[in-house]
């Protein structure tokens, strides 16, 4: 299976974000990074459910609308109602997260993600895994685009690899933060299988989106 690249569109251009997503779609993006912060878990805030819902029409790739977010089950029905096709949150947001995977999934096609801050250790992930399709590795500590790979999360990646591995389980393992041509080999030979693209990669050099897709993808 060819490993999956998406851009994160809180680097886009958001007075043309419909053209952006269209641009980065013909590209060659694999689908779309959004990224939801409600002041409160992360210090920035960003994108709600209306502007998802705006873009939707501008591509048919899937949306992986990533919960930064305090009590994320408050927004888990605006976003999927908005086009999201895989909602992932945060376990360090909530007290039950298994209540809110399983929330997620009620929705039909509605796809379940967990993504881990750095300081948090792969071992959280014990007894979720199996409620999950998606885990995403943070790279960076979340809120702040434009922020240095942390090499130490190499580890954090092979052991939630082999988690998966030994479970035999279905389920993707994204990175997000700091991608670039540089770390992509390493980070792939670590064992992902999805990557999230920012300013240090798909929207680098003058954001000539498909030469950045063909860079990124020649390093594999």
């Amino acid at each position: 299976m060819p490993v999956l690249i998406s851009p994160s569109l809180i680097v886009a251009d958001f007075s043309r974000l419909g053209e952006e997503v269209q641009a980065l779609d013909a590209a060659g993006a694999d689908g779309f990074h959004i990224d939801v912060m409600d002041g409160q878990f992360v210090p920035n805030l960003t994108l709600g459910a209306q502007l998802v819902e705006d873009i939707r029409p501008y591509t048919e790739k899937p949306f992986d609308v990533h919960l930064m977010v305090i009590e994320p089950d408050r927004h888990i029905e605006p976003f999927v109602l908005a086009g999201g096709n895989r909602l992932t949150i945060h376990p360090e947001c909530t007290n039950h997260p298994v209540r809110s995977l399983n929330y997620i999934r009620s929705f039909e096609e509605t796809e379940a993600g967990l993504a881990l801050n750095p300081g948090t250790p792969a071992s959280a992930l014990d007894a979720l895994l199996d409620f999950t399709h998606a885990v995403t590795v943070m790279t960076v500590s979340p809120g702040y685009a434009g922020q240095p790979f942390l090499e130490p999360m190499l580890r954090k990646i092979e052991q939630i690899r082999a988690m998966i591995d030994v479970r035999g389980l279905d389920c993707i393992l994204q990175v997000d933060g700091g991608l670039s041509p540089d770390n992509i080999a390493r980070i792939v030979a670590a064992g992902a299988d999805a990557l999230v693209g920012g300013g240090s990669s798909v929207f680098a050099k003058g954001r000539d989106y498909a030469a950045n897709f063909a860079l990124l993808r020649s390093k594999l």
